[in-house]
């Protein structure tokens, strides 16, 4: 597997091969793949994990994963994108070594309690991305947002979407809701913003999975929601930034606190986080956040490790794996669309690692 890292630095080596030939400038061109240098700690690990979860945070594991190749090879470390819910459960079954998921453990998830403790990662926006032709820009209040999910809206030139983008045309063209049919962390995490950003409007209430009105859709992951929206003129959904970019989807400004429509944005969702309190666990929210620049639907993400692992090797390198996701790690995840987690959690993060027994 190459990372979009490693894929980029091999397109400049061509480039630079190219402009170069019948010149006389012998300069060897950089790769880009910095990934090897100062992290011989990571050498000596050697075995297999297996992690799953979370679709959200996909290409960001994705890219560490195949960066972290390069500095632990002899360390194999897969990640099964199945959503949160699923993800939990399979950890709770000793299925896997590692979780991903946007959500927090509840009772009904399999996992013992006790038995797991949250690493922070990264941070994302959720962009509530459409489909909608002629209309390149829009703006949505919570309140119009939540009436859209509700099905209470049901055409684009309704007078609560028209009111949200004075000046502009809107078409009559029929709206078609795209949600996710998996138990999902983003599921959780826009239905919990909803929640509280549009508290008398706003009726579903929250959680992995909701019960959506029947003339919505449903498609599993993050992916299978962009493909919906992208099939359908009319068509709006929440995803994950870094799908919905890779998608070419468009995204609505969200009204936030402040009274401020702000486009989804990696500086929107590090200006959430600055305002996010941290509790004990090291979960946190930065939903619905104060801020004029804050991107109001901000989505932290976790890694679920065991408090004690039986097996002192296993231990040994799920700790040396998420001690890179929080170090080098951090570096990447800009490139792929996702926030880097500020410094005073990074280390409360890398402190939590020692808890593992």
């Amino acid at each position: 597997m190459l990372s979009r890292r490693v894929l980029a630095g091999v397109a400049l080596v061509a480039t630079i091969a190219l402009a170069g030939c019948g010149g006389n400038d012998d300069n060897s061109g950089d790769t880009g793949t910095d990934a090897g240098s100062g992290s011989n700690e990571y050498a000596n690990l050697s075995g297999e994990l297996k992690g799953g979860g979370a679709s959200f945070p996909n290409a960001f594991y994705t890219e560490a994963i195949a960066e972290f190749k390069g500095v632990a090879s002899k360390l194999t470390v897969t990640y099964n994108s199945v959503g949160s819910g699923q993800g939990k459960k399979d950890f709770g079954a000793n299925l896997t070594d590692f979780a991903g998921t946007d959500s927090t453990v509840k009772d009904t998830d399999g996992v013992a309690a006790g038995s797991y403790l949250y690493v922070p990662t990264v941070a994302a926006p959720i962009t509530v991305s459409y489909n909608l032709n002629g209309v390149d820009k829009l703006q949505l209040s919570p309140d119009t947002l939540a009436k859209i999910f509700q099905a209470q809206i049901t055409t684009w030139n309704d007078a609560a979407i028209a009111a949200d983008n004075p000046g502009v045309t809107l078409p009559s063209t029929k709206i078609t809701v795209a949600h996710r049919s998996d138990g999902s962390g983003t599921t959780n995490n826009f239905t919990k913003y909803l929640k509280a950003a549009a508290p008398s409007t706003w009726k579903l209430d929250s959680g992995d999975t909701v019960n959506w009105p029947a003339s919505t859709q449903g498609a599993e992951k993050n992916t299978g929601v962009a493909q919906l929206i992208k099939s359908s003129d009319g068509g709006i959904g929440y995803v994950d930034f870094s799908d919905a970019k890779e998608s070419g989807l468009k995204f609505a400004a969200i009204k936030n606190k402040d009274g401020q429509f702000v486009a989804a944005s990696l500086d929107g969702a590090t200006a959430a986080l600055e305002g996010a309190t941290i509790k004990d666990d090291l979960t946190y929210d930065p939903l619905n956040a104060a801020g004029a620049t804050t991107y109001p639907i901000t989505a932290p993400t976790y890694i679920l490790v065991r408090t004690k692992y039986d097996d002192a090797a296993k231990k040994d390198l799920v700790k040396g794996f998420v001690t890179y996701i929080l170090n080098e790690g951090q570096t990447l995840a800009p490139e792929v669309d996702y926030a880097p987690l500020p410094d005073a959690l990074k280390t409360k993060a890398l402190a939590q690692l020692d808890k593992i027994q």
